[in-house]
């Protein structure tokens, strides 16, 4: 029932551009909208800028250009928006206005007049201020619209043996960072490359939160043993600027700097 839903909101659009981000949201949409429209009627635009790690970059084209679509990319400076840069609590919404507004160009450029986000059911359970800019710049939500929670999405994901089904969930670079704490390019690069070098060790899905010279460092409470026993992440996320480097004991937690 749920992917005849879908499959009937997106047949409605005819012509849909993705804004398009790699994740398993966004990367089911595109895939539906393949399968029930077509690739020539479907375009993947993907954000580029400092709030995004380069490997979510890398992985977001691959994958785009697996499903074969015609994919683009715009060039987001997210520290001119004043509130992305002071890290203001409604950062989200005006870094989410500038990216979809960018998008939404890119898209006209190339004649859809749809474009489409990977929202689903549980993105308005929680605190998304992004969701309504969005909403007021008419961007649509399949996923949304169809009934399709984060369970269903990786469900049907497995199902249609789409490879992003189980693939952790990330976010900004910006939700590393207490509210109203200025943001620039070194400290957002420290946390992508202690992110990454905690990820290359096998802790997909880790956190490192920012508290001033603090590394707050958020994994899976499984996998507590085997963390503590590393003997170079200290020394590493050290000499990226941190002067301490502690493990959250409540293990990680989605928004936990809201």
């Amino acid at each position: 029932m749920l992917m005849e839903k879908l499959e009937k909101v997106l047949k409605k659009y005819g012509k849909v551009c993705v804004a398009y981000s790699g994740g398993t949201d966004s990367d089911f949409l595109l895939n539906m909208a393949v399968k029930f429209l077509g690739k020539e009627n479907v375009l993947a635009v993907i954000a580029k800028g400092i709030m995004l790690a380069q490997k979510d970059f890398d992985d977001a084209l691959r994958l785009a250009e697996k499903c074969g679509v015609q994919t683009e990319v715009v060039e987001i400076d997210a520290l001119s928006v004043e509130e992305f840069k002071f890290n203001r609590r409604e950062r989200c919404y005006f870094c989410k206005k500038n990216i979809m507004t960018n998008i939404k160009e890119k898209a006209m450029q190339y004649g859809f007049d749809v474009v489409a986000d990977g929202k689903n059911t549980d993105d308005g359970k929680v605190f998304r201020p992004g969701a309504r800019a969005a909403v007021e710049l008419g961007i649509v939500s399949p996923l949304f619209e169809a009934g399709f929670s984060k369970a269903d999405i990786r469900y049907w994901a497995e199902k249609e043996n789409i490879e992003t089904w189980d693939k952790k969930s990330n976010s900004c670079l910006a939700t590393r960072f207490l509210y109203d704490t200025e943001l620039d390019e070194n400290s957002l690069k420290a946390v992508e490359m202690a992110e990454r070098y905690i990820f290359d060790k096998g802790y997909m899905g880790a956190r490192v939160r920012v508290h001033s010279d603090i590394a707050r460092i958020e994994i899976d409470k499984k996998d507590f043993a085997k963390f503590i026993a590393e003997e170079n992440i200290a020394d590493v996320l050290k000499e990226l600027g941190f002067k301490y480097v502690v493990l959250d004991m409540e293990g990680f937690r989605s928004g936990s700097m809201d």
